[in-house]
């Protein structure tokens, strides 16, 4: 398995593919970073040479926001619409569904499995 930044890629993949096991990089950005590192889409990991590998990860590392800076931006946002009292905060607070979907019928990953009126355990 190759590493790139801390996280361990599969070998036999297509390198465009096993990019995006990297939090914060999809297609796309794998797509831009494979371009500007001149490396073809349909190379597996193992195929790459030394070279390619580390251009990639200069690339990632010197342009790309990922793992665990990102988790933190994406927490301290969340947190800060909780703190501000914002709608979608408040949504975000009482575990429900933030952009505006119905939740009288769905929303149940959000909600979390039903409760219901007699469910509970016997001791």
């Amino acid at each position: 398995m190759a590493r790139i930044v801390g996280v361990d890629i599969p070998d036999n993949k297509h390198i465009e593919i096993a990019l995006t096991y990297i939090y914060g990089i999809g297609r796309s950005n794998a797509r831009k970073i494979l371009s500007k590192a001149k490396v073809p889409y349909q190379t597996k990991t193992r195929d790459l040479t030394e070279d390619q590998t580390v251009k990639i990860r200069d690339i990632i590392e010197n342009e790309y926001k990922i793992e665990g800076s990102l988790r933190g931006e994406v927490t301290m946002n969340v947190k800060r619409l909780m703190d501000i009292g914002a709608y979608r905060g408040l949504r975000h607070r009482h575990g429900l569904p933030v952009h505006g979907q119905r939740t009288h019928t769905n929303a149940r990953t959000r909600k979390g499995p039903r409760t219901r009126p007699g469910s509970k355990k016997k001791k």
